[in-house]
């Protein structure tokens, strides 16, 4: 009983971290988890979602109770940044895109014609896309898709997401125990490192850009 009772204590890191959260906080805990990634978009689902299906398969929560939170916690972060779109409207909110850091306007012009060109569709397959799936939300309440609309298209995309990524770690738990207990720490070290990868080709492909339009820029006289 001890042992099943303490069952996530052998895992290390990063992925320790997350099974423990959603260990003592239940199926609340990976709606949580979710809630946090849509708002640290770092922080990836497909590295969280599995957990909870691992922790299913091993009889610490339910399936479909785990998957209604992750749904649920992604929804509500969707709708804040639906409502603060919808709050600062075209203007102001493309003015602070290009205000922040390594930002440029023509991101909020791309993710606006993105989301013009194909609606609810945006919405929909946007929640299944790392990193888009926490900006998206922002021009559908620019643009005041009707909330309702906008909230069926966000369950729909985030509920086939979350079902996929839990069902994984639910199906794949006989194999993944094994892994977990003697490499999670390993594991846990790759996933941040590919994490701070990911973030520094991104900061370094601004700075290229950036430099290389200066450098065809005319001078003016």
């Amino acid at each position: 009983m001890t042992a099943a009772t303490d069952s996530t204590a052998g895992y290390d890191g990063f992925i320790g971290w997350v099974l423990s959260l959603m260990e003592t906080l239940g199926e609340i805990g990976v709606g949580l988890a979710v809630l946090i990634e849509t708002f640290v978009p770092p922080i990836p689902s497909e590295a969280v979602l599995p957990g909870a299906g691992f922790l299913a398969f091993e009889g610490r929560m339910n399936f479909w109770l785990a998957w209604a939170a992750a749904t649920a916690g992604a929804l509500i972060g969707a709708w804040a940044w639906y409502w603060i779109g919808a709050a600062l409207g075209r203007d102001r909110t493309r003015r602070l895109v290009g205000r922040v850091p390594l930002m440029e306007h023509e991101d909020f012009d791309r993710a606006e014609a993105f989301f013009t060109r194909w609606g609810g569709m945006a919405v929909f397959f946007g929640r299944c896309v790392p990193l888009v799936r926490s900006f998206i939300s922002i021009p559908a309440g620019v643009e005041r898709m009707p909330f309702w609309t906008f909230s069926a298209y966000t369950a729909a995309g985030s509920g086939l997401w979350n079902g996929v990524w839990i069902g994984l770690g639910f199906a794949f738990g006989p194999a993944i125990k094994p892994v977990l207990e003697q490499w999670s720490g390993v594991l846990s070290d790759i996933v941040v490192v590919a994490i701070l990868a990911l973030m520094f080709w991104f900061v370094v492909a601004r700075l290229v850009k950036r430099a290389r339009a200066r450098r065809v820029q005319p001078v003016e006289q």
